[in-house]
């Protein structure tokens, strides 16, 4: 079925609401038929402008803007005005903007969300009103949702709980979604689920829109999303239903309760994971080396660590290790040093990737276990992993004593926003004087170092989700498995132009993500194919029902219904 942009549309609107509805309103693009049609003459000045001249006019006045929360504020306003041209807007200006619409801008617009609140947007589900879900998921004014990014606002970035400011996250994850994934702005719908918040100051904050009330845990939460994600399925037996920036002990229990009954996915575990995986396959490919050669150390062994690390463990086996050998080249330091098999009372999901204390015995330990530093020295390491949230772990010390005994390291200071990142890009090559090869989570220019230029990977889920989303709701896919997750981790590092012979970046150009998005989706399809939950398809087919169900930012031509 073509999407509504690429067809005669019938409207029941009258003109108000019509003008009013930002999924409809073409500002000053309504032709002058539609102007008689639905008398619209006198609220729109009288020239009839094409989107091209709309976006523009946008552009230069989004150029004007002081800062870039000021450029934040002004893309939000022409979201919720005319969704059509920001998405055209958003497309065409996709590197630039994409910062914008995400990480980091969208941390500092979570933190004061309440004091720049202008125009709802999604559902607030608060836990006073749990026995009130169905009737409030059937308010929302959108019949067709296909796709939902839910938070409870625990964990955002890396900022921790901000309560209902996190609705600035479904909200940018959604927008990525549509500008790098073609997803129907018409079908998406952000959410939060308001249980409280432990922030005092925004607990004391007279301008905060939440629930003020500590946080409800334990059975009484379970119980609530229970709810929340039952009558979801009620409502919308099809829907794609995306977990977002979930504490870390709800994420995983969340993901494995649900994963295998509904349509489900983690973007912080499961996409940050093949990310991951994707940035570091391709550097292993531009270095001439494979996955399964790597001693990496993580720094951070939270769910998202965890994640990647199992991922890369999974390569590893793929790539000929057996399990032992592979987990043991992976080595976890959180807050007490390096995680081992002797520590009472860790997670489960560390559990696995403890390393043998016995292996350990030539090792320096302090009173607060084995150090970051010491581990690095002592692994002989090759990539080091950032994703602990803190600033500045990744010291010139730790950077150097990687860099003496390896000739080309791998460093991914991953931590969003940039404020909370190990080390800078700057500083990484400085120390290893550009021996080193750098990923982020956030963008970065190239870094000039003696006159040559190094560019930074940006290592962003924005590159997978988008195209797992597209994948998953075109094969109409029923499950989101690990194998689906491999692919579309594959698929992302094919396409990066050192992988293609076009130059050293190990990532494509976010300029290229429709293109990326469509080898992903494929991929993801294939895979579901494969996996038998999705309806079986030849590649040809699938292909073209990627292409079919990609939604483009055109205006629609409007009739009466």
């Amino acid at each position: 079925m073509p999407h509504p942009s690429k067809q005669n549309r019938p409207i029941k609107e009258n003109r108000v609401s019509l003008i009013r509805n930002p999924l409809l309103n073409k500002g000053s693009a309504f032709s002058e038929k539609e102007r008689d049609l639905f008398q619209l003459n006198g609220l729109i000045p009288a020239q009839v402008e094409t989107i091209e001249i709309q976006a523009d006019r946008c552009y230069q006045q989004y150029k004007e803007q002081q800062t870039d929360l000021d450029r934040y504020i002004f893309l939000r306003a022409l979201q919720d005005e005319n969704e059509t041209l920001f998405f055209y807007l958003a497309a065409h200006h996709i590197t630039e903007m994409m910062p914008i619409l995400y990480t980091p801008t969208v941390g500092s617009a979570c933190q004061t969300y309440s004091h720049l609140f202008q125009k709802n947007r999604g559902l607030f589900i608060a836990y006073p009103d749990r026995d009130k879900i169905g009737e409030i998921l059937k308010q929302t004014e959108q019949d067709n949702v296909k796709i939902i990014v839910v938070t409870d606002g625990e964990r955002i970035l890396g900022l921790g709980d901000l309560g209902v400011g996190g609705m600035g996250i479904p909200i940018g994850k959604l927008a990525l979604y549509t500008a790098c994934g073609g997803i129907d702005p018409e079908t998406v719908l952000p959410i939060v689920l308001d249980v409280g918040t432990n922030n005092e100051k925004l607990l004391n904050d007279p301008f905060y829109m939440g629930w003020h009330h500590k946080r409800i845990t334990g059975d009484e939460y379970y119980s609530f999303v229970d709810q929340f994600v039952q009558a979801v399925m009620q409502q919308w037996p099809d829907i794609f239903l995306h977990f977002e920036d979930f504490a870390q002990k709800n994420a995983l229990p969340l993901l494995k309760k649900y994963r295998d009954q509904y349509c489900c996915f983690n973007d912080d575990i499961q996409g940050t994971s093949a990310v991951a995986l994707a940035t570091l396959y391709s550097a292993c490919k531009t270095r001439k080396t494979s996955i399964k050669d790597q001693r990496i150390v993580f720094l951070g062994a939270g769910s998202a660590g965890c994640g990647i690390a199992e991922q890369i463990v999974s390569a590893m086996v793929a790539e000929g290790l057996d399990e032992i050998t592979a987990r043991g080249q992976i080595y976890m330091v959180d807050r007490n040093g390096l995680i081992t098999d002797d520590m009472q009372d860790i997670p489960d999901f560390q559990k696995k990737l403890a390393q043998p204390l016995s292996k350990l015995k030539n090792w320096e330990v302090s009173e607060h276990g084995f150090s970051l530093l010491e581990v690095v020295r002592q692994s002989q390491a090759t990539v080091l992993v950032g994703v602990s949230g803190q600033k500045g772990l990744f010291t010139e010390e730790v950077i150097k004593t990687l860099a003496s005994h390896c000739e080309a390291p791998f460093v991914m200071p991953l931590s969003n926003p940039t404020s909370h990142m190990e080390a800078t890009p700057e500083d990484i090559l400085k120390w290893t004087n550009g021996k080193a090869l750098v990923a982020t989570g956030s963008p970065f220019a190239p870094v000039v170092i003696s006159g040559n230029s190094f560019p930074i990977a940006q290592c962003n889920n924005a590159y997978i989700f988008p195209g797992i989303g597209l994948g998953v709701l075109a094969s109409k896919a029923t499950r989101v498995t690990d194998n689906m997750m491999v692919a579309a981790a594959y698929a992302l590092a094919d396409t990066a132009p050192s992988a293609r012979n076009e130059g050293t970046a190990i990532l494509p150009s976010f300029d290229d993500i429709e293109d990326v998005s469509y080898v992903i989706a494929l991929a993801v399809a294939k895979a579901a194919v494969e996996d038998n939950v999705a309806e079986k398809k030849d590649d040809k087919e699938l292909l073209s029902l990627i292409k079919d169900y990609y939604w483009h930012p055109e205006y629609s031509t409007y009739h009466v219904a």
